[in-house]
């Protein structure tokens, strides 16, 4: 039984863990109990301990100290949604812990998880329990009990999972939401599941694969002949899913205009692999499931040249490398000087809704929202750029509310201030008000007091089949949402936009604004007006373009 950990072996202990929770992130999404289409709790917490493995991978240490430490500060960075704030605290409280420590036993490893779960409390603002705060003290709790009985740090990382799983088991008793639905904590499960990984590496036991094998990154030149090569260009792409469609038509699409077709799915995107004569059409038929995300396009008849002439063949790699140059020419050095006093970050998803926001004065936009919560990198770089004394951060989504507020200790030479808007509407709203000339804390309670005036409603759709409080749910529902509460369900989408319009929010409201989504085309948004003109006929209503995912409609209604 091991005994002590290095810095080295915990490095490899969290590689392990990241791998173990990203070949699990689809259990622990599904345990979410709304049943709409979002970035979830498995995908955050990955994203999130990927970012640590990264980073541990490039930077090796000795010291259990160094290795926490770069452990701690990836995660701060890389954090994602309330899960992915919540793991990083929980690892920064551990660093703190074994700072100083060339390597830890398990009674080291029982005190750095109690000073993970003081600061994960400390950080939250009203603590719940039958979330993976609850989970975490408990088995810290039992780590604890357990370096009494044997400090080894393998029997007492297992003691702690062990009293983590039977807490986890009473969340369903704990929270009334997860009750209704009959589900266990998905936070609680992804702390577990982190927890397990790191002891499977102490035992030597493999790693988790990963989900994308079988998809080719580039063909391989080298095996191939002139003759051999039937279609030109080796295509690879990810698309990101926005529609409930399977992909049997787009298979029979691609296997008719190339060959070595692979296509990796999960539920939240595909990656695919083909080689074609007409990349461009390929992209542009899976843009109608989804956003696409990535995409490498190489001639293989020219590498083939080039390699049977002895040179070096081109590739994607080559343009890495001049991007690389380009951003290794001189830069400005750290956040760039205020030149105003007041700067705005804005996080929205949606080419229309970006618009609006830089259209009212908005410095930056950080594309993200339901179905991509940004990490606190991604909001920092923003805030960096901003050239103000004072930032207003809009988060417009309630899951990166917390990721942004990481942000305020980290910024140098200027002041961060979240405001918690928790909709697109109402950073609309807020920004809406903002006085350049008044005073920082007039701003603030303008801003804050205009947050509440802003009732917002949603459309989409039924990821998959649910109940959900009284609400018998199938998957590919229209799924009508007040607050994001589930406002209705039907499956005639006329008929939902129409409840919704003669809803309380909607009835009193003065100015109406309709967003509508990526997904839906003019002659159906003005279907939508319509329904809403005779349903609020004293309200002014206006319809714009958001382009935003997923989401079909935004309301705004004031």
């Amino acid at each position: 039984m091991r005994e002590r950990i290095d810095g080295a072996l915990f490095a490899k202990m969290i590689v392990h863990a990241s791998a173990a929770i990203n070949s699990q992130k689809q259990q622990i999404n599904e345990l979410n109990v709304f049943p709409v289409p979002d970035g979830d709790t498995g995908t955050n917490m990955g994203m999130t301990i990927s970012t640590a493995a990264t980073e541990l991978r490039k930077k090796p240490s000795s010291s259990v100290g160094e290795a926490a430490n770069t452990n701690a500060s990836a995660l701060l960075r890389g954090a994602r949604g309330n899960s992915g704030v919540i793991l990083s605290l929980l690892f920064r409280g551990f660093a703190k812990a074994v700072k100083d420590k060339d390597e830890i036993d398990g009674r080291d490893l029982a005190i750095a998880l109690d000073y993970g779960v003081a600061a994960a409390y400390k950080a939250v603002m009203k603590p719940a329990e039958g979330t993976i705060l609850t989970v975490s003290r408990l088995a810290a709790a039992q780590a604890a009990a357990a370096a009494r009985e044997n400090p080894a740090i393998e029997a007492v990382l297992e003691a702690a999972i062990q009293e983590g799983h039977v807490a986890l088991a009473d969340t369903v008793n704990q929270n009334p939401v997860l009750k209704k639905a009959g589900v266990v904590d998905a936070g609680g499960k992804g702390f577990l599941v982190i927890l397990q990984g790191m002891l499977d590496e102490l035992r030597g036991l493999p790693m988790p694969e990963d989900g994308d094998e079988g998809v080719q990154e580039k063909a391989n030149f080298a095996s191939l002949s002139d003759e051999e090569i039937t279609f030109t260009f080796d295509t690879v792409f990810i698309v990101r899913k926005t529609v409930n469609r399977p992909l049997e038509a787009f298979r029979t699409y691609l296997n008719s205009i190339g060959d070595s077709l692979v296509i990796g799915e999960d539920d939240e995107a595909f990656k695919v692999h083909v080689h074609t004569d007409i990349p461009g059409a390929a992209l542009t038929e899976a843009q109608k499931y989804g956003t696409l995300e990535l995409a490498k396009i190489e001639n293989m008849r020219t590498q083939y040249e080039d390699m049977a002439a002895g040179k070096k063949p081109q590739s994607t790699d080559d343009l890495d490398m001049e991007e690389a140059a380009c951003d290794s020419a001189p830069q400005p050095a750290g956040p760039a000087a205020p030149e105003k006093k007041y700067g705005v970050v804005a996080v929205c998803a949606g080419d229309g809704l970006a618009d609006v926001f830089r259209d009212l004065g908005a410095d930056g936009i950080i594309s993200g929202g339901q179905t991509m919560n940004p990490s606190t990198a991604d909001i920092m770089a923003e805030i960096d750029r901003t050239p103000a004394e004072v930032v207003f951060v809009l988060p417009n989504n309630g899951n990166i509310i917390m990721a942004a507020q990481q942000c305020i200790p980290l910024a140098e030479g200027k002041k961060v201030v979240v405001l918690p808007t928790k909709t697109v509407p109402q950073g609309i709203s807020a920004l809406m008000v903002l006085d350049l000339d008044g005073s920082e804390e007039d701003n603030v309670a303008a801003m804050t007091e205009a947050i509440s005036r802003v009732a917002t409603s949603e459309i989409t759709y039924a990821a998959r089949d649910s109940d959900f409080d009284g609400f018998a749910i199938k998957q590919g529902d229209y799924l009508a949402l007040a607050e994001h509460q589930l406002f209705g369900t039907d499956q005639d989408l006329s008929a939902l936009l129409d409840r919704l319009a003669r809803a309380e929010a909607q009835q009193s409201a003065e100015f109406i604004t309709i967003f509508y989504g990526e997904d839906v085309d003019e002659e159906s948004a003005q279907t939508a007006l319509g329904i809403f003109q005779a349903a609020c006929p004293n309200a002014e209503i206006t319809l714009l373009s958001g382009g935003q995912p997923v989401y079909y409609y935004l309301i705004s209604a004031e």
